[in-house]
């Protein structure tokens, strides 16, 4: 995968800037979805071995992967969508649109744009969604790094502001000890309200400095 064999098949056919797109965060029951743009240049010698869906790699992994895709990508974007929009639109909707900001983010436009799952983008450039695409294109699977790397970190930023729920072990994720700490607590800031509804009894989290 990391020898970027559809990318160059795109090259081959006239495109010179395809892009690869992938999401991160659309499960959890707290904090935003994020989704990452990244152009791969074609040079062999420029090429990143080890790429791959990001949640085969390590975290150790995973950061020494997106330092190497950030030095060498042509261009690469990471865009977020917060809870309350999540919230409003609800999360494919919000994927979609994170997914597009992304795209429009990049320094050098794309002229093609390749996303994982089943994803039809509003862009005006030549689109193609891959199944398991993360784990089969390699701009794809570059994306699914910077994005994981990118939401892991600012999930532990919140766990400072919200101790409570462990954001820095779950990322959100709906672990047990997470919806017991909601049962307990209430929700915060950065709770998907539309998410929590089986176990959410209508209570706002209370802040610890007034306990």
């Amino acid at each position: 995968m990391d020898r970027l064999d559809i990318e160059r098949e795109y090259f081959e056919n006239g495109f010179t800037a395809v892009a690869g797109i992938d999401e991160v965060g659309r499960g959890p029951l707290a904090g935003p979805v994020v989704c990452a743009a990244v152009i791969l240049p074609l040079e062999e010698e420029l090429r990143v071995s080890g790429i791959d869906d990001s949640k085969k790699l390590s975290a150790k992994k995973r950061e020494a992967l997106a330092e190497r895709i950030k030095a060498v990508a042509r261009a690469y974007a990471i865009c977020e969508v917060d809870a309350r929009t999540i919230d409003e639109i609800n999360i494919l909707q919000a994927t979609r649109l994170c997914m597009k900001r992304a795209a429009e983010s990049l320094a050098v436009p794309p002229d093609a744009v390749l996303t994982d799952g089943n994803m039809t983008l509003d862009l005006a450039v030549p689109q193609k969604s891959f199944v398991k695409g993360d784990a089969r294109v390699c701009s794809i699977g570059a994306a699914s790094i910077l994005a994981k790397v990118y939401r892991d970190a600012l999930m532990r930023e919140y766990a400072k502001q919200f101790p409570e729920y462990g954001f820095e072990h779950n990322a959100g994720y709906g672990t047990a000890k997470h919806i017991q700490a909601i049962r307990e607590y209430g929700i915060c800031s950065i709770h998907r309200k539309t998410f929590v509804t089986k176990f959410w009894d209508g209570r706002e989290r209370t802040p610890l400095a007034d306990i």
